[in-house]
């Protein structure tokens, strides 16, 4: 009872008194979140003497945040309190029915307590281990700060929710990706001022250097840095093809003959998560192996860090290194590729297929996407397959034919399209851009329909609003 209690008194964001928000104060809450985001971002930790966490600068885009910034724990509680939650429940450590809208608060309260430990806990190992360093005497002060941002974080992932489209976590991935590609590919302003085209400095978008290269006849150059922009491109076409592979099952009106409908089942039928909480997870053992590695002054089994990235050098490899995304084809172009690279890009591939199949599973059991979950949405619209009982227990048994089989071969069908494309060298990592493109896909089917909904209020009924 006593957790019960707790559970209850949790802090929230008010739901919207409306059933249904129009598009235009969906698309304004969404907006005035995104802002916001960017804002904290830009906004340095007081009391803040170095962030060594900045070594792991390609980690934030999966992390949602920007090191050394207000936010910088970023998405990272959420994530891992999802990640351990799912794996307590999928495996009846903790034995939450999920099915019924009891047991769905349930899950959510225990997710939130989680996510605001983590918050606390993440923030004090930030800045006690080093990798966020403060002036002496502002210790807890960069920690307060750090809880302040976590819990800003949280409660505009709230809002998003509640109020806007999709997720503030997917949303905030998909900001720093879709930044973080714009100036690689045309970025000219360094830490050290404007580069080439238009500075002195080297040139930092790729277009540049291709450019660059091109000029000073540096072939290699050209060819390594074009590598990049095709491969990117390529995983782009490759993640909206897959984004359209789906099974369509056939459905018609019980009480209106003659008139039907076709209930989608998408390839990726876990959607972007597994992929979310398995690069989260990997990028969070680089996170606490490089943390680690500073207290202790030595590799550990976590990994062997330079300068945020696992090596394997001769007082260790470490879990990271076999783990952790490399540029496989960049290294093939630049004539240094090693013989360990092919047992490591083995590993990789294999880590991100095995553990996004296995969050699919868990993710679809306890977000109501199950077989069951779904007959009973199907039923309450008015809707049966054609040339079946209107049972609700047939429906989901045609339905078990359909979405386990789809979930495990999305897991690690996304899992492996994941892997490929972070060896391929894309733009801000493969992962990072796969994500980006399924999200804002995601994204504008979701206001597409809103907005169509609320140009022709009539297809609430047939949609299920």
């Amino acid at each position: 009872m006593r957790l019960q209690n707790i559970l209850q008194n949790l802090p929230e964001v008010k739901g919207p008194k409306e059933k249904k928000l129009s598009f235009n104060k969906k698309l304004k809450w969404t907006v005035t979140i995104l802002i916001i985001f960017f804002i904290l971002a830009n906004i340095p930790l007081y009391g803040l003497a170095e962030a060594a966490l900045r070594q792991f600068e390609y980690l934030a885009v999966i992390m949602g945040t920007e090191f050394g910034s207000i936010i910088s724990l970023g998405i990272g509680p959420i994530v891992m309190a999802s990640i351990i939650l799912q794996l307590l429940v999928g495996s009846n450590i903790i034995n939450i029915d999920t099915s019924t809208e009891e047991g769905k608060k349930y899950f959510q309260g225990i997710q939130k307590l989680m996510v605001l430990f983590f918050i606390i806990f993440e923030a004090m190992v930030y800045v006690l281990m080093k990798g966020i360093q403060a002036h002496p005497g502002y210790t807890s002060i960069v920690i307060f700060q750090l809880i302040l941002g976590g819990l800003a974080i949280l409660f505009m992932d709230e809002v998003i929710q509640k109020y806007g489209f999709g997720s503030g976590v997917s949303l905030f991935i998909a900001a720093g990706v879709s930044w973080r590609l714009f100036v690689g590919v045309f970025g000219v302003l360094t830490e050290t001022g404007l580069g080439w085209p238009i500075g002195p400095g080297d040139p930092i978008g790729k277009v540049w250097i291709v450019i660059k290269s091109l000029i000073e006849q540096n072939p290699q150059g050209a060819l390594a840095a074009l590598a990049v922009l095709v491969a990117t491109v390529i995983v782009f076409l490759m993640v909206v093809f897959a984004q359209s592979l789906k099974v369509e099952i056939p459905l018609s009106f019980s009480r209106l003959k003659g008139y039907g409908m076709k209930w989608p089942l998408k390839f990726f039928y876990a959607s972007v998560i597994p992929v979310i909480l398995t690069s989260a997870l990997e990028a969070n053992i680089q996170l606490f192996g490089g943390l680690l590695q500073g207290w202790l002054g030595r590799p550990t089994l976590l990994g062997n860090f330079v300068d945020g990235r696992a090596i394997c050098a001769a007082d260790g490899c470490g879990l990271a290194y076999w783990l952790s995304p490399f540029d496989l084809l960049g290294n093939v172009i630049r004539g240094s590729l090693q013989t360990i690279f092919i047992p490591r890009a083995i590993t990789h591939i294999l880590f991100y297929m095995i553990v996004a199949a296995v969050f699919s599973v868990f993710w679809v059991k306890t977000s109501g996407m199950d077989s069951r979950s779904q007959a009973e949405k199907i039923m309450n619209s008015g809707l049966q397959i054609p040339g079946f009982r209107k049972d609700e227990r047939v429906l989901e048994s045609v339905l078990s034919r359909y979405i386990m089989p789809l979930t495990v071969m999305g897991g690690l069908a996304i899992g492996l399209l994941a892997a490929g494309a972070n060896l391929f060298g894309a733009l801000t990592g493969g992962t990072s851009i796969l994500l980006a493109v399924m999200i804002l896909y995601q994204l504008y089917e979701e206001i597409a329909k809103q907005h169509a909904m609320d140009m022709h209020p009539a297809l609430k009924k047939i949609i299920g609003g």
